[in-house]
């Protein structure tokens, strides 16, 4: 009964998670490009009740992350700013949480897809508020930033240092930008400290023989998650292994070489993050390859 009661439980919990999980239509089709890539993406929805109500409707991608998982080469978790000057399939260039708000993971699958040459393998989109659900879940995690801040926009009220916080001190780190000298970038420096946190949380060991932990991780990573059609839950075990892959040691972490952090193309586009024309294409071939040393990349022009 014991052996029988051991073998049948994960299996019971991978079919359990498997059907919590929401999927939505998101790949292009594309032809494959080698490694895996996924396209993680963080939802600023008014739906999910992680940000109070301004009057705007429907959701934003304040997080686009890009993991890739080579054949051979380090596991790279590049953040993509969400104000990132792009070619949009079927409008003019804009920003590229832009794609997201006029046609959903498809578009911005496909303009993500343009901008690095990698085919994404597998979508992902969390709502923010399961951010929250997450940290909580974990028992909170420790983060650190080294400026004192009082942003209402975010909720983010921080004293500089590093400090032990819960699930919605975690979500305004994760979401604030307004009171950040370098917006975007510092936003995303953040978001990835957090995941870094939360996975350092997170020992598979430890897990073995805590059910109930299983439980409440699982439930709350899943009830806020859509993925792609053609992911399961084994996909989604394997991104949960690149991603502390890729913030361990041997991995990479960072943004690609950006020439501006207020380039304005003029029209309605507004202030935008430009990309290096320069280094960039060089770049995106060396994640893709596998050939990028282990460590941070890329980030703030003259850095």
């Amino acid at each position: 009964m014991l052996v029988v009661a051991v073998v049948a439980w994960p299996i019971g919990l991978a079919v359990w998670a498997n059907g919590k999980v929401q999927h939505t239509p998101a790949l292009s089709g594309a032809a494959n490009t080698p490694g895996t890539t996924y396209l993680l993406t963080g939802s600023d929805s008014r739906a999910d009740g992680a940000v109070g109500e301004d009057g705007t409707e429907g959701a934003r991608t304040d997080t686009i992350l890009l993991l890739h998982v080579p054949d051979s080469g380090p596991t790279a978790l590049i953040s993509l700013p969400r104000d990132t000057y792009v070619d949009i399939p079927g409008h003019d260039p804009s920003k590229l949480n832009a794609a997201f708000s006029w046609g959903g993971a498809p578009l911005l699958v496909q303009t993500v897809e343009g901008l690095t040459g990698l085919t994404v393998d597998h979508y992902a989109e969390i709502g923010m508020a399961g951010v929250e659900q997450i940290v909580d879940a974990v028992g909170g995690v420790n983060l650190c930033h080294d400026a004192n801040v009082n942003d209402p926009d975010s909720g983010m009220v921080w004293v500089a240092g590093c400090h032990d916080v819960a699930g919605e001190q975690a979500l305004a780190f994760a979401r604030m930008r307004k009171a950040d000298p370098t917006g975007d970038v510092g936003r995303a420096e953040r978001q990835r400290q957090l995941i870094g946190a939360v996975m350092g949380k997170v020992k598979p060991s430890q897990l073995l023989f805590r059910p109930t932990q299983q439980v409440a991780l699982i439930d709350a990573g899943t009830q806020a998650l859509t993925v792609s059609d053609e992911t399961g839950i084994v996909d989604m075990g394997r991104l949960a292994l690149a991603f502390r892959a890729a913030n361990g040691a041997d991995g990479i972490t960072g943004t690609p070489p950006i020439a501006s952090i207020d380039y304005r193309p003029g029209g309605n586009v507004g202030s935008t993050v430009l990309l290096d024309p320069d280094l960039a294409p060089a770049f995106w071939v060396a994640i893709a390859d596998g050939s990028l040393p282990a460590g941070p990349v890329g980030g703030m022009p003259g850095a």
